[in-house]
């Protein structure tokens, strides 16, 4: 129970990573807001399962990607309890397309959400931090290591972890540490079948640790990042790959 007494708040925390970290910071001990865009069946029963393993949770729909709905989500957490400790940034969108199939509106949904929606979140969770507060932005390989018609997406996963060294230097002094995750192939619902086949096969044969992540594999690095155990880590981005270098195959 590392996070007895904590409030945390996972963007996007209705399916895939998110939900797998909203239900360990619950299980550790923490408040969790579960955040989410449309589906509210499953984030209630993120909520729910949290609730079954003796935690609090509860939802709050919200697209990240608008400022009057950020602003409202932490304005609800700020009504309910006072504060905030810690704030996951895991809500995204991904569109993959080749540069001659490039849309504006496919780049600015994906910057929108992906890079802005994290930069509001940490804004408005910034005003509710006290002497201490702890970020998680979920990025992923592909900013190091992009696939083929990843240009986008890649973009603003590297932009998100150049923000959070940035803001690291910059919240530091308020004792904010800003980390962030880079998760590596992991099956989630967004990337259902996608993982099939050959692909599969060779992402797997790829990944030293021999097989494909799961977001149980990444919820415990965030429990990590979110308690005091990694009070000295700050402006780091930590992968979660199962040891992938390169996009594994």
């Amino acid at each position: 129970m590392k996070l007895e007494g904590k409030i945390a708040v996972v963007t996007g925390g209705s399916k895939g990573i998110g939900a797998g970290i909203a239900k360990a910071l619950g299980a550790a001990g923490a408040t969790v807001v579960v955040n989410y865009a449309s589906n509210a069946d499953d984030a209630n029963t993120v909520v729910k399962q949290i609730q079954e393993q003796g935690g609090n949770a509860f939802p709050i729909q919200a697209d990240m990607s608008q400022a009057i709905d950020v602003v409202r989500l932490f304005e609800s957490v700020r009504m309910e309890y006072g504060t905030l400790d810690v704030l996951v940034n895991n809500a995204g969108v991904a569109v993959f397309q080749m540069i001659e199939d490039l849309t504006e509106e496919a780049f600015h949904k994906q910057f929108d959400l992906n890079v802005l929606g994290y930069l509001l979140a940490i804004r408005e969770a910034s005003k509710l931090f006290g002497q201490s507060g702890s970020v998680i932005n979920i990025s992923s390989i592909l900013s190091t290591d992009p696939y083929l018609a990843s240009s986008v997406y890649s973009a603003t996963k590297g932009a998100v972890d150049t923000l959070t060294f940035a803001l690291a230097r910059e919240l530091g002094a308020r004792g904010i540490r800003v980390n962030s995750i880079l998760p590596g192939h992991t099956n989630t619902p967004g990337t259902d079948g996608n993982f099939a086949g050959e692909l599969g096969e060779k992402l797997v044969a790829g990944t030293p640790l021999g097989r494909l992540g799961e977001p149980e594999d990444v919820a415990p690095l965030a429990v990590f990042l979110a308690s005091d155990d990694s009070r000295w880590v700050t402006g780091e981005s930590i992968r979660a790959s199962g040891g992938v270098r390169g996009v594994g195959y």
